[in-house]
């Protein structure tokens, strides 16, 4: 095997193992919400380690968002600027289902 021909493989695994997360979460939405509500940060991570793996990028074993997506954002900028629009889009979600005295419309 060439040194870079595990490349395709791993990152699959991990995209694979992410779609997993997604599934189990979509299985569980209706009935089992908090454990549909867990399977996504997971799948999350998944894909950004498949990110750091195809830009060949040594990660440590760590379930921590944050730190996986600011390693992805000094491969690519633009990643930044999307996974705000993300996290923002859940926040108005999650701030339609909250009363306004209690959301924080501020930041």
């Amino acid at each position: 095997m060439m040194p870079d021909e595990w490349l395709p493989d791993e990152t699959r695994e991990w995209i694979t193992r992410g779609m997993k997360d997604l599934r189990v979460a979509g299985i569980c939405a209706n009935e089992l919400p908090a454990e549909a509500l867990f399977h996504c940060p997971q799948a999350a991570e998944k894909f950004l380690k498949a990110f750091l793996t195809w830009h060949r990028t040594v990660f440590r074993k760590t379930h921590e968002l944050r730190e996986l997506a600011m390693m992805c954002v000094r491969i690519d900028a633009d990643e930044a600027a999307r996974g705000r629009e993300l996290a923002d889009q859940v926040r108005v979600e999650i701030g339609k289902r909250l009363p306004p005295d209690v959301r924080n419309e501020t930041g």
